[in-house]
């Protein structure tokens, strides 16, 4: 179709203030709609790009940046399916929970009116009505611009294209975390623009160094023999903690846990799966792709890096009893993985590497939905205030159950063939190169598989098993729009681990083409 990415990345944009009008108007459901009508439409020309091999699609810009254009490559096209995939689906679960958000947020606002000395409204539904409506056309219209902010870092064919689409993606995260977060939310959400901001910015000038060197922002003209040696090396420096702040790897980590916890549910299951991964695909893009000599050098920094990573997370999450915040811990230990995966330097490691952003993508969101669902029909996100949930919520309990086995790579879910390709990659290398570093970072790899498996499970043990408490004796299941979500993610996984060539056959040619093999 003639501008499929065009209107994949620029539709949502563009109709987000219907979105916001349906919602003020007609209240939450027809702007639900319209939302998943947008999404699904856009993905259905997602997919149908990806399908038909590489694509591209060039437009006129500006002489001082170049071009302005989009690409769906072998390396695009799983990151742009998860990232709509999960948009989509999300448009129906957010109805429920953000309702629910909603409430909650009236009855603070009155009680603050109240306390304060002031008169407050009388509750009418009519009143409650209104303020229902029009927070839920705000919430839709800013879904729309970050789910389009994400597709277009990933699609972007120039350095300062990425760029704007990197810090685009930003600001409908920041509103949707200070508007509807729990907790100190405003502090919160300043902390996740003033965190992800700061790297941008670093992000930029590895940018400007390149573009600024050869004269030329087009991924197109990059070439790295004509940059030189001490300005490549600080631009690959720069552009790595620049997307590393994204990614959410050790050290530049601490917004993620804040952020993950605060936010709505539904933007929890964005932002952990398809958004802060958008940092993986940068380096794929702008370092391993471009950079390939620079990379060789720093592949094993990136290997350490992210194995530390793995395992800090792991190690935290062990100690959370707030399930969101084991989550968010958990996202740092998966991109620890993708890490690892990338500093592998093989086509099989960098191969897994990128599976891993898809069945994290899977399994995380599958896990995200089933914590926002215990949210809004139990009333709580402590661990140790629950259990033998599993009785009350069966579908969600099988779903929570299908993603912990993604999470933690068993088989027949597409966790297990990211882990088995992104490890037999790393422990190639180690061998090929004779290596004994490589040997002992893919040995401790292989613990930090053992902690992912100890969290995952003591939480399920936790949530779903053992005896119900009393106060959960009346629990019931979430609402159709929050469950078929998640069994529509949990069969996915699975026929994607039964037959996971339909994302690696397009993957791995491409990385062995990058590593010239």
């Amino acid at each position: 179709m003639e501008y499929a990415l065009l209107q994949a990345v620029f539709l949502p944009l563009l109709l987000s203030p219907v979105a916001y009008i349906l919602g003020r108007k007609m209240g939450p459901t027809p702007a639900m709609w319209f939302t998943f009508a947008i999404l699904l439409y856009t993905t259905i020309l997602v997919i149908n790009a990806a399908m038909s091999g590489t694509v591209e699609e060039h437009y006129p810009w500006t002489s001082l940046f170049g071009e302005f254009g989009f690409v769906m490559d072998g390396l695009a096209s799983p990151f742009a399916i998860i990232i709509y995939v999960l948009s989509t689906i999300l448009a129906l679960y957010s109805k429920p929970y953000m309702i629910h958000k909603f409430h909650e947020q009236y009855e603070e606002e009155q009680k603050a009116i109240q306390s304060s000395g002031g008169q407050s409204a009388v509750v009418t539904s009519s009143s409650l009505n209104e303020y229902v409506n029009a927070k839920s056309g705000l919430y839709f219209a800013l879904f729309l611009v970050f789910a389009m902010g994400m597709l277009g870092t990933v699609l972007a064919t120039n350095l300062i294209e990425f760029y704007i689409f990197f810090e685009v993606m930003l600001i409908p995260g920041f509103f949707l975390v200070a508007l509807w977060g729990d907790g100190p939310r405003r502090k919160i959400g300043l902390m996740f623009l003033f965190w992800t901001h700061a790297g941008a910015v670093v992000l930029l000038l590895g940018f400007l160094m390149i573009g600024l060197t050869i004269g030329s922002f087009d991924f197109a003209d990059i070439k790295e023999s004509e940059i030189p040696q001490d300005i490549v090396l600080a631009s690959a420096v720069a552009i790595a903690i620049g997307l590393g702040v994204k990614l959410a790897v050790f050290m530049f980590h601490i917004w993620l846990p804040y952020v993950h916890g605060s936010a709505p549910t539904p933007i929890s299951a964005l932002l952990s799966p398809a958004m802060i991964g958008i940092g993986a695909y940068g380096i794929f893009r702008l370092i391993v792709e471009f950079l390939p000599t620079t990379f060789a050098e720093l592949s094993i920094w990136f290997h350490i890096w992210g194995l530390v990573t793995m395992i800090y997370g792991g190690a935290m999450a062990l100690m959370q009893d707030d399930i969101k915040r084991l989550l968010a811990y958990s996202s740092i230990s998966q991109m620890g993985y993708i890490l690892f995966g990338i500093g592998s330097m093989s086509t099989l490691g960098l191969a897994g590497a990128e599976m891993m952003y898809i069945t994290h993508g899977l399994g995380k969101g599958i896990l995200f939905m089933m914590a926002g669902i215990i949210i809004v029909k139990v009333g709580t996100r402590s661990i140790s205030k629950l259990g033998g949930l599993a009785g009350k919520m069966p579908i969600t309990a099988v779903c929570a159950v299908i993603g912990a086995l993604t999470i933690m790579g068993i088989p027949p879910t597409s966790g297990f063939m990211g882990e088995w390709i992104l490890f037999y990659g790393a422990l190639e290398t180690a061998i090929d190169e004779g290596s004994t570093v490589r040997a002992v970072t893919f040995g401790l790899g292989l613990v930090a598989t053992a902690l992912t498996m100890s969290y995952i499970l003591w939480m399920l043990k936790r949530v779903f098993f053992g005896k119900t408490p009393e106060h959960l004796e009346k629990v019931k299941e979430g609402s159709w729009y929050m469950t078929a979500p998640m069994m529509v993610l949990a069969g996915f996984t699975i026929v994607l681990g039964i037959y996971p060539e339909m994302f690696l056959k397009t993957i791995v040619p491409y990385m062995s083409g990058v590593l010239g093999v």
